[in-house]
């Protein structure tokens, strides 16, 4: 039986939790989803920004616990430093649902097809992800901004959608300060996500290579034993 990597009672709970995690992140979205493509203000945007306020104090109990449970505490402390980014800066909150992807779990390593059909549905679930959290807050950071270009959900979707494929046309571009760090982080993500498909590809041909030298070896045995 493996032994968890950061204690058994970490474990128990991160099992426990990781649907009802997952769950308070997709209310996160969707309730800052409302929020932003409504563009809520004042009192308007108070009950939503109360849920909101809410949720992410669910995540920081979460990121507490963990690290009370962890074992030892300053490895996991210091291998989960963007868990505490993601609590303690509010810009950062929706990129936990990154971590909430249940569906699919990475680390996971499986021989043949199935391993890479799963990472193929985990490039494929963070990508969209990816394309919708990023959309959301650069419309949240650009659609009041004097000169803005990106001011409907529409636009944000397609402008996040040709920055992550780093095609980037240039008819919708962020003019804000928070709009450009989105966009950086996104065509980060980008290469990231191309990088990821292509090592899976060739881990496949490398692993096709090594299957068929290993057949044409027992071939040889076989004939040499005959």
């Amino acid at each position: 039986m493996q032994t968890p990597r950061y204690g058994a009672r970490l474990a128990r709970w991160e099992a426990a939790l990781e649907w009802p995690m997952f769950a308070l992140a997709v209310v996160f979205v969707v309730l800052y989803a409302i929020s932003v493509i409504g563009n809520l203000q004042g009192r308007d945007a108070m009950p939503i920004e109360i849920a909101l306020v809410a949720v992410w104090a669910a995540f920081a109990v979460d990121y507490v616990v963990c690290l009370v449970l962890a074992e030892p505490r300053r490895r996991w402390f210091v291998r989960h430093l963007h868990e505490l980014a993601i609590v303690v800066l509010p810009f950062l909150r929706p990129l936990r649902l990154l971590r909430l992807i249940t569906v699919v779990t990475v680390l996971q390593r499986a021989a043949g097809w199935a391993f890479r059909g799963r990472v193929t549905l985990y490039v494929v679930a963070s990508a969209g992800l990816l394309v919708l959290i990023a959309g959301l807050a650069v419309l949240d950071a650009e659609q009041n901004a004097q000169g803005a270009n990106i001011t409907t959900f529409a636009d944000a979707i397609w402008w996040a959608f040709v920055t992550i494929t780093t095609v980037g046309y240039g008819d919708f571009y962020p003019v804000t300060g928070a709009g450009r760090l989105i966009a950086v982080g996104l065509m980060i993500a980008g290469i990231a996500l191309i990088g990821s498909v292509t090592a899976t590809f060739a881990s496949w041909f490398v692993e096709q290579i090594g299957r068929a030298q290993r057949a044409e070896g027992d071939a040889a045995l076989e004939r040499s034993d005959a």
